[in-house]
């Protein structure tokens, strides 16, 4: 059990697992781990804990877990709590999938784009929609030496500038391409609908009595 003073039993054959899995436990020598000097497990009463489980943050609503967990820790974040489509596949992600499943993480990044798309939504709804060229970053390459910084230096994401302004203006084009494309498709669709100028003047005769003169 994590989160308290003792250090948890093994619930494992380490033998059995180091014959079954190549390279498992290759760690197991104290004198292959610099980091065990620092593993010293202390008695309450050493440390001067005054506690054996830390007390639990209230949890106001159900906050995902992973399936590997028994439950949560004993503090967590309350900022972003997961609302709409993306909550869902938050949830679903963490319920369904363990962290060891790419599964798992495919949805979760699916998830932030498709809270990206409903912050964005929410922002044109508001009347503030969002400004893409300084939110971006994209005013900050031409202010601040953008393209000398990517010039004759060491870094490892060369390969993905040329990715960037695809990525960052992209789905706005795309976006515009998609509202102009309906709104043609909406004034071909009320054109078709609305009576011409000849319909309406023949229209117009029929509805006189016989003999009316004009």
């Amino acid at each position: 059990m994590p989160y308290t003073p003792k250090k948890p039993s093994a619930s494992f054959n380490p033998e059995e697992l180091a014959a079954r899995i190549p390279g498992w436990g290759v760690d197991r020598d104290p004198e292959d781990r610099p980091s065990v000097p620092r593993e010293q497990f202390f008695e309450p009463s050493e440390i001067g804990a005054h506690w054996e489980l830390p007390e639990s943050q209230p949890e106001k609503w159900p906050r995902e877990r992973s399936i590997e967990h028994e439950r949560l820790p004993p503090v967590f974040g309350t900022s972003c709590p997961p609302q709409g489509l993306s909550g869902m596949m938050r949830r679903f992600a963490y319920a369904r999938y363990s962290e060891a499943r790419a599964a798992h993480w495919l949805l979760l990044m699916l998830a932030d784009r498709v809270d990206a798309a409903e912050h964005h939504v929410a922002a044109f709804l508001q009347m503030r929609p969002d400004n893409p060229i300084t939110e971006s970053g994209m005013k900050s390459e031409f202010t601040h030496n953008g393209l000398a910084a990517r010039r004759g230096q060491r870094r490892a994401d060369v390969v993905h500038h040329p990715l960037d302004p695809l990525i960052i203006v992209g789905p706005w084009i795309a976006a515009g391409g998609a509202a102009l494309r309906g709104l043609k498709i909406i004034r071909k669709v009320v054109t078709a609908a609305a009576p011409s100028g000849r319909e309406q003047a023949s229209g117009s005769r029929s509805s006189r009595p016989a003999g009316a003169s004009r």
